[in-house]
């Protein structure tokens, strides 16, 4: 799956310079993920780096789009492709 941001946010900043795929963004009214680039960390780190720095816990995983590690990481590897 790809993680969420729920409206807890507090907009603090420290996700968005975390996420090694560029896939966090300010939305208009908090931080929002982009799923299409969310790979969990998968094929950077062991764990989410989002979520690790979050003071909130407010970065679930997204019910709306399940996916398994192999298909995480498949994802990873074409981020990785493109930014080559």
């Amino acid at each position: 799956m790809s993680l969420m941001i729920t409206d807890e946010c507090i907009n603090c900043d420290v996700c968005e310079p975390e996420c090694p795929n560029g896939a966090i963004s300010q939305g208009e009214e908090i931080y929002v993920i982009d799923p299409n680039l969310c790979t969990e960390c998968v094929g950077h780190f062991d764990e989410p780096q989002c979520q690790q720095v979050c003071p909130v816990d407010c970065i679930p995983l997204d019910p709306g789009h399940e996916e398994s590690r192999e298909q995480l990481y498949a994802k990873y590897e074409r981020i990785m492709a493109v930014e080559e």
